[in-house]
């Protein structure tokens, strides 16, 4: 793989990507909690993208992947904030923004505070608001307490070394929930959901596709597909969701 080009923010953070040109309205992913921009998904619609001659950012957030920074010293509004500096900086006209888990949530900050840069939204297994109702509305009362104390706790992953959960993360969360107040979303906007997925479950699905005020907004449920979404045929749902945005803006 080449060697990623760098962003240095308005905020001194330097944050890792690549670009793709082509054709508008390009297509910017936006990846999950820890993850990176070399994740399958990423470099799947990469390649997509390019044979379509369509335009393509994929990056990191700053403490994840190539990007600069500490994960620990990360918050949702951090990372939110980094894709908005990517987005306004290496990107021209109205982008679709693909966000996957975390990045969802992403996406959803990004849409409300610069809505011109967005022309479309695709969803996969979108997390808005976990921090508050996924962490800590799952934590015990002794997870609190260490969390109170420690600043941080260790929670198991499925997908190797434990997350660290920091005390700054939860309380700078609350800052950013987008599903306690109106969520305008004036585009159209594609929701993907495995029913087998443990992380996010198909009521956050449901109550983003309740919640959001949005004339062209679907649900995909697909039967038996886990978190990462990213088989073959995961792939290929993925990209029929993003063909059926760009279709319906340009109509």
């Amino acid at each position: 793989m080449p060697n990623p080009s760098y962003l240095t923010t308005e905020s001194g953070r330097r944050i890792a990507y690549h670009r793709s040109a082509g054709q508008g309205p390009g297509v910017v992913f936006l990846g999950g909690f820890k993850s990176d921009m070399e994740g399958s998904k990423a470099t799947h619609l990469e390649d997509w993208c390019r044979a379509q001659n369509r335009a393509y950012l994929r990056f990191d957030y700053s403490g994840h992947g190539e990007s600069d920074g500490a994960f620990t010293d990360g918050c949702i509004g951090d990372w939110a904030a980094d894709a908005q500096a990517a987005i306004r900086q290496l990107t021209d006209g109205p982008q679709v923004l693909v966000g996957s888990s975390m990045g969802g949530w992403i996406s959803l900050l990004t849409a409300r505070a610069m809505p011109e840069k967005v022309a479309g939204l695709v969803t996969i297994a979108a997390a808005p608001d976990f921090t508050e109702d996924g962490f800590w509305a799952n934590f015990t009362v002794d997870q609190r307490a260490a969390l109170e104390t420690d600043g941080q706790i260790a929670l198991p992953s499925d997908y190797g070394e434990p997350y660290i959960i920091t005390k700054h993360l939860i309380e700078e969360g609350r800052d950013n929930l987008v599903l306690r107040s109106p969520l305008k979303l004036p585009f159209p906007t594609r929701c993907l959901q495995g029913t087998a997925d443990t992380s996010v479950t198909t009521e956050t699905a449901l109550k983003l596709l309740d919640h959001a005020q949005c004339d062209d907004i679907r649900l995909t449920l697909v039967k038996y597909k886990d978190h990462s979404f990213s088989d073959p045929e995961c792939l290929s749902i993925i990209e029929a969701a993003i063909t059926d945005v760009t279709q319906r803006i340009a109509m």
